[in-house]
């Protein structure tokens, strides 16, 4: 049964990516996929994770802390990951970027500056963020709406949804440690199990410092 339900599996992906390909019309083995989490501007980071036939590659996956931006700025700190990304790794033969027109005319930006031809594509959300109403925008302008059941887009939403979980998993970890890291660390004797305990009881730093 659990060969069974894995060679099932394989299979959809295979046939995921060949839709792809046909919709794209460019061959395709290697995606990564780009998204943005942040609190209110705070602890933003940015992930990077990559797909091939095989499936989910999370030994390749990244992630980057965002530095020197304005909290909230989500291009520069998509530009900032994009941009510390290929100055040392290969392209993929797909990139996607999680937004509409102006994410990816940004990310085409940094390819100029970089002297790169990357293949992407930008994914941007329907109403009410609803799956199934993505919109793939092309760097050539055109852009295109695939039917709701179409395998090609079931990838890209797969694929999306995995930059997504992860850098909320990685934003939350980042951020969450930040606020361990509080003034209350500065109070002799106080350790990080009655730190917590504070911060419980009280809702957080600033309810300890009222």
């Amino acid at each position: 049964h659990a060969i069974k339900g894995k060679l099932s599996h394989h299979l959809e992906l295979n046939e995921r990516f060949h839709q792809l390909e046909q919709v794209v019309g460019h061959p395709i083995d290697r995606i990564e996929c780009f998204d943005i989490s942040h609190t209110m501007g705070e602890a933003t980071i940015a992930s990077c994770v990559v797909f091939d036939q095989g499936g989910a590659r999370k030994r390749d996956y990244r992630q980057f802390s965002s530095e020197d931006i304005t909290g909230g700025d989500d291009y520069a700190a998509m530009r900032q990951a994009l941009t510390r990304r290929y100055k040392k790794a290969m392209l993929p033969d797909l990139l996607l970027i999680d937004g509409g027109k102006g994410q990816l005319h940004m990310a085409m930006q940094v390819m100029q500056e970089l002297e790169l031809d990357a293949f992407m594509i930008g994914v941007s959300k329907g109403e009410g963020r609803k799956p199934g109403l993505e919109t793939l925008h092309f760097t050539d302008g055109t852009k295109i709406q695939l039917a709701e059941d179409h395998k090609a887009l079931h990838l890209i939403q797969q694929v999306r949804d995995e930059a997504h979980r992860f850098a909320i998993t990685k934003h939350r970890a980042k951020r969450d440690k930040a606020r361990q890291s509080s003034p209350l660390e500065a109070i002799p004797n106080l350790g990080a199990k009655r730190r917590r305990a504070l911060l419980q009881h009280f809702g957080g730093l600033q309810g300890v410092i009222n």
